[in-house]
């Protein structure tokens, strides 16, 4: 099966959630894991714009509601809608299991730069600082390198942090990675993909792991 790298890592992502979990998703390439979650497994979407039970981008959407990206959504049956205030609540008390954030620079120590690019227009952090502080598990979901070629996985982010030592997986269209006290440890490949291939796109090291697999996922893409 052919897929494009944005379904692909959302299809990946979207195995890493429990049934029961409490889940935010952030806007991009995140919103798309709510269309993947295997047979199963039902979580409880939460936006950060003042609900939770969002519903998956490919139903219904309601007019009225849009997600924290802007997009059009849905609530489901059961959901509830609240105030900012209660919503990062949430967020601050911990009630979070996991949120998927894109990312911008990842680094070998686990930090995160995702909003903020010097010298380019910047809408605002939004409420990413407050969801890789208050998640029991954040998840990096983002292509493997940025436009040009450069490597987004470094020894030392760049750009201005998000979070220190916030990020527990990476998932890229080559890649998962998980980060480890020891380093940022390369636990499965793309199809197609080799180790060698992940580790030149890569400019933190990498530790491989001794039960190194191909990448999970294609096969819970919902008819």
């Amino acid at each position: 099966m052919s897929v494009n790298a944005k379904e692909l890592i959302a299809r990946r992502v979207a195995l890493e959630m429990k049934d029961g979990d409490v889940v935010n998703l952030g806007i991009g390439l995140p919103t798309l894991v709510a269309n993947y979650l295997p047979s199963g497994v039902s979580v409880t979407l939460h936006s950060e714009n003042g609900f939770v039970g969002l519903g998956p981008l490919a139903g219904q959407v309601d007019p009225d509601l849009v997600n924290a990206g802007g997009q059009p959504a849905a609530i489901i049956p059961g959901g509830a809608v609240f105030d900012s205030l209660l919503s990062f609540s949430l967020v601050r008390g911990g009630h979070l299991d996991v949120t998927v954030l894109g990312g911008l620079e990842v680094d070998e120590q686990g930090n995160l730069a995702n909003w903020m690019v010097p010298g380019k227009m910047v809408p605002g952090m939004g409420g990413a600082m407050d969801l890789v502080a208050g998640a029991r598990k954040v998840i990096v979901a983002m292509e493997h390198t940025a436009k040009g070629g450069a490597p987004k996985i470094l020894r030392q982010c760049t750009l201005p942090l998000t979070g220190k030592g916030v990020v527990s997986l990476i998932v890229t269209e080559l890649a998962v990675i998980r980060t480890t006290a020891a380093g940022l440890v390369l636990e499965e490949l793309a199809p197609g993909i080799t180790a060698a291939e992940v580790i030149g796109k890569t400019a933190a090291p990498l530790l491989i792991s001794e039960t190194l697999a191909t990448m999970k996922g294609l096969e819970i893409a919902k008819e």
